[in-house]
């Protein structure tokens, strides 16, 4: 256990923008898995990468499998602050449920952290779409927080700085960039 650890301290688990663009004070950034979930363009955005009228997609935890991400360390002392950021930014529409795993950092450690997964029936559940109707959806997508392509890009060019692969985001941005 580092030194500077106290045991409540809070884990944050990011598969999708969290990764690369958290927006909360941490102390300690790690590559972590979590099973029993994987990533995946699961959730129509009509807020941050869409509107109701024309959704994008973004990521959401789905259930099987597991996912490898981050998972980041706050201290104590800001667990309030950062899950009240947390609950504006994820829970606008109520999408996603925050949910509590096991995370299994990369250097052995396991640890108790909040991550947010897809509520199945939600309206804005998007469940296995094909690859077509994935791209055709990420192309028309912008909302509060940009276009949807530099959302899917981002998250891809992060994953592989970590040394992290996901087949789908591969292609959607290989497909991206030849437009």
């Amino acid at each position: 256990m580092l030194s500077d650890t106290h045991p409540h301290d809070l884990w944050v688990f990011g598969y999708g923008s969290l990764m690369w663009r958290p927006g909360f004070d941490h102390v300690e950034r790690i590559v972590a898995t979590l099973h029993g979930f994987h990533r995946a363009l699961c959730v129509y955005s009509h807020v941050h990468r869409g509107t109701p009228d024309n959704p994008g997609l973004v990521l959401g935890l789905d259930r099987g499998g597991s996912c490898r991400g981050i998972a980041f360390r706050v201290r104590h002392t800001d667990t309030e602050k950062t899950i009240d950021y947390l609950r504006a930014r994820e829970q606008v529409t109520m999408v996603y449920r925050e949910t509590r795993h096991t995370l299994r950092l990369i250097d052995g450690r396991t640890v108790s952290g909040i991550a947010f997964t897809i509520d199945r029936t939600h309206r804005q559940y998007a469940p296995k779409l094909e690859f077509d109707e994935l791209l055709r959806l990420i192309r028309q997508g912008v909302g509060v927080s940009g276009a949807n392509p530099d959302y899917v890009t981002a998250t891809h060019a992060h994953l592989v700085s970590l040394g992290l692969h996901d087949r789908t985001l591969s292609r959607l941005s290989r497909a991206l960039e030849n437009v």
